[in-house]
């Protein structure tokens, strides 16, 4: 409940900022980059607390160094209006949490954020339509289903690592061989393409469509939020149905299977399981699967790809957290879910309000667009002490079996990465497989590994490597020890 100072206060700012922004006309204000921590001095309320200004949100400032800036907004503006954009952010650990497990108040994804390009999926829908579409591929991705991935996962990940030899020979531009040391692009050269590679695999696709589905997700990824890249996704999206309706026909009639290392079938794939599942007594059409399978290969790669190159990141600038963890390979989970808490490459997620709803005194009205944002609920300190500092050994971080309830026992909460509740992504499990598996491996593969700083982007100092913010790692380049090779 809002008292009426609460409410005074409020509304004091919002008029405090309204009188700043018509005082300066101009659309764009280019805001000055601050040590890394440190939040620009936007001005104060009458009362003397920070203000925000929203034209903050769309400049490089806020993108590198965003953490000081949502604190403010935590302290200050737990649900934060954005009147330039038309949007509210919710900002606090327990209120996100609270958002997402309200399946009434905040039923759905805004329509149109996905099937544009996606086509139909579940991501728009709530309640038990959304359960019943969720659990027709979810149930592939978790517990048993996921462990029999797990061959695939480690086969593939070794395979990409096999051909670096022949690529270095071959003069590539993100391998480099010199007296004893090789110097690689990790992305390049595994994170960008195994995520898919995995997907690929296990959805059943044949190994001769393994360079289209690389264009399909490449196009389809591109084209997502109406960029000008759509036209290119909703052909790779067509293109793909095509592609899918002749497999289906074939699955219907003959499934197909995953093998282990020593070529014995684990189980049948994703798709000859989709063409299995029924809904109220039908089959489920070819479009239907496609879309699951379009869900999948988005939600499976670039957020895989992100989680990879951060990790290994962040770790090679810890190395006596990363020397524990070459000691002990039962460390990568914990240093997954530190990775995904510290710098997740998923922001958040949008819903829409079904009703209006008053929080912290802010009245946010039916059908707005509120952002829950997960970059602010993993670093609230509220939760997580000194949240700025990567620990993979952190006592207030839950570092198990990820959970659709999400985590707070005992002083440890879950990382709010993917979400919680219902729509927590489904993918989440597989990713997490598929990021500690081939960091794994990666990493026994690599001797001495180290960041090759030369290479790689710098801060506002010249000095220091640039931090990650609201973006993943886009390239990762590593030194590592090699025999000498003619």
């Amino acid at each position: 409940m809002t008292t009426t100072s609460e409410f005074t206060r409020t509304l004091t700012r919002a008029l405090d900022l309204d009188s700043r922004l018509e005082d300066d006309p101009g659309a764009l204000r280019e805001f000055p980059l601050m040590p890394y921590g440190e939040a620009v001095d936007m001005g104060q309320a009458a009362d003397g607390t920070p203000l925000i200004d929203p034209r903050l949100f769309d400049g490089p400032e806020f993108f590198r160094n965003p953490y000081p800036y949502y604190r403010i907004m935590r302290d200050h503006y737990p649900v934060y209006h954005d009147k330039l954009h038309n949007c509210y952010y919710v900002t606090r650990y327990d209120d996100i949490t609270e958002c997402y497990f309200d399946d009434e108040g905040f039923n759905t994804i805004p329509k149109g954020s996905s099937s544009g390009v996606l086509g139909n999926t579940q991501l728009e829908l709530s309640g038990i339509e959304h359960r019943r579409r969720r659990n027709l591929y979810g149930q592939h991705l978790v517990g048993q289903s996921l462990k029999l991935r797990v061959p695939a996962i480690e086969r593939l990940a070794r395979e990409m690592i096999e051909n670096w030899d022949d690529q270095a020979r071959e003069g590539v531009s993100w391998i480099e061989d010199r007296d004893g040391v090789r110097t690689i692009e990790i992305g390049k050269a595994f994170a960008n393409d195994f995520p898919i590679s995995v997907v690929c695999d296990i959805l059943g696709f044949p190994k001769d469509a393994r360079g289209k589905f690389f264009y399909w997700y490449k196009s389809m990824m591109s084209g997502l939020g109406g960029s000008a890249a759509q036209k290119q996704g909703l052909e790779a999206r067509q293109d793909l149905e095509d592609y899918i309706e002749g497999i289906v026909e074939a699955r219907r009639k003959e499934p197909t299977y995953l093998y282990d290392e020593e070529g014995n079938p684990v189980g049948k794939d994703i798709i000859s399981k989709l063409c299995e599942s029924q809904i109220d007594g039908d089959y489920l059409s070819t479009e239907e699967i496609t879309s699951n399978i379009a869900l999948i290969v988005g939600g499976g790669g670039e957020t895989t790809r992100g989680a990879i190159l951060n990790m290994l990141y962040l770790l090679l600038q810890h190395p006596e957290q990363f020397d524990a963890v070459m000691a002990d390979a039962s460390l990568w989970d914990a240093a997954f879910h530190e990775t995904l808490r510290h710098s997740t490459p998923i922001g958040g997620q949008p819903r829409h309000n079904t009703y209006d709803i008053e929080m912290h005194g802010v009245k946010i009205p039916a059908g707005s667009l509120v952002h829950m944002v997960d970059f602010s609920a993993n670093h609230d300190e509220r939760i997580f002490s000194e949240p700025e500092t990567f620990d993979i050994f952190r006592p207030d971080l839950y570092k198990g079996k990820l959970l659709r309830s999400g985590y707070r026992k005992e002083g440890r909460c879950s990382h709010m990465a993917f979400g919680v509740g219902p729509h927590l992504c489904p993918g989440a499990w597989i990713s997490h497989q598929e990021a500690t598996i081939g960091c794994r491996i990666l990493s026994e593969h690599m001797k001495n590994p180290r960041i090759n700083v030369e290479r790689m982007p710098k801060d506002i100092d010249g000095e220091s490597l640039r931090p990650m913010g609201l973006v993943s790692v886009d390239a990762l380049w590593i030194d590592y020890d090699i025999e000498d090779r003619p």
